[in-house]
């Protein structure tokens, strides 16, 4: 099996190429080739097996071909740019988001006609492409009705691997990821950046600023659930799915509070104090129109598995970057 990875170079996407390498097989078939592209180009992991690396922009039309040319057999589709960014600058958001999607499955289309080609395609979508008026808790039935220009980048992009699934160029599968905390490293551009940051700076000894006010709830789950919906989805039996072909993932439903106060339970309060509320009435607005909880029972049902408590992914997060240790 030939793999490809979009996004490759993102905190997901090195997370998904480690456990891949790690298991060395995906529903039975061996991994015989890793190609791991982004417009970084993304470090080389030793492994016994060949790895390319590819820096590119998925937005130029030619990238795509240069990708798809040796028809790989699955690809995970992680390249984006993230919420706050495709707010602000509207023609990249729809340049990376959505031009880069869709040259992407043009190009596996035009695969195919020279030979039976339709890889498994796992897209990662977001609970961004659900706006208000919401519901407490959303069911999968709920439409789409995005009310920023990121979630409704994703979609369309959803429509579009819907109907090429449909047509047979691909055997698509979409994933609603939640908000993914605690995300390692340096602070990005997303709106929803905050919801790590007030968690992972603390637990560094830094301070931390929370531009909300603590009664804002949102839908939580773990970098380590992603991978594991990332895995799951590259294996599983798509044809339950039917024309429906993108899916919420589970997550966790919690308050910016719960959150603190998880931090306190397993930090204590010298950590808390490091958050600083310094309200931003920009990401305030974004966040307002973001779903607060989901049923989730479809992925559920289908196999998909997230964390039930914060403190999990607290913990989660101290296992897998603090090496077990708290500072």
């Amino acid at each position: 099996m030939k793999i490809l990875v979009i996004g490759a170079a993102g905190m997901v996407g090195r997370k998904l190429t480690a456990a891949l390498l790690k298991a060395g097989q995906v529903g039975g078939r061996d991994i015989s080739t890793l190609v791991l592209a982004d417009v970084v180009k993304p470090d080389t992991p030793s492994a016994s097996i060949p790895i390319e690396t590819h820096s590119l922009d998925l937005s130029a039309p030619e990238a795509a071909e240069k990708l798809i040319v040796s028809r790989p057999d699955l690809i995970f589709h992680l390249a984006a740019i993230v919420s706050g960014e495709a707010e602000a600058d509207f023609e990249k958001g729809y340049r990376i988001n959505l031009d880069g999607t869709r040259y992407l499955l043009e190009e596996i289309r035009l695969a195919s006609q020279h030979g039976p080609y339709a890889p498994r395609l796992v897209f990662t979508s977001s609970i961004a492409v659900f706006g208000e008026p919401l519901p407490v808790e959303i069911p999968d039935e709920f439409p789409l009705t995005p009310l920023t220009s990121y979630g409704t980048q994703k979609a369309i992009c959803e429509l579009l691997l819907a109907d090429y699934s449909r047509r047979g160029f691909v055997d698509g599968v979409g994933i609603r990821l939640p908000t993914i905390v605690v995300r390692p490293g340096k602070p990005n551009k997303a709106a929803s950046g905050f919801f790590s940051g007030i968690i992972r700076e603390p637990l560094a000894g830094v301070e931390a600023v929370l531009p909300v006010e603590a009664n804002v709830r949102h839908w939580f789950a773990s970098p380590r659930a992603a991978v594991s919906f990332l895995l799951h989805a590259a294996q599983m039996d798509t044809s339950s799915l039917g024309q429906r072909r993108s899916l919420t993932m589970p997550g966790l439903a919690a308050t910016v509070g719960d959150e603190i106060e998880a931090l306190r339970r397993i930090a204590g309060d010298r950590a808390v104090k490091l958050i600083r509320h310094e309200p931003d009435p920009v990401i305030a607005r974004i966040v307002a129109g973001w779903p607060q909880a989901f049923s989730a029972k479809r992925a559920e049902g289908l196999g998909f598995v997230a964390e039930r408590r914060f403190d999990d992914i607290i913990r989660a997060h101290i296992e897998d970057e603090l090496g077990g240790q708290l500072g």
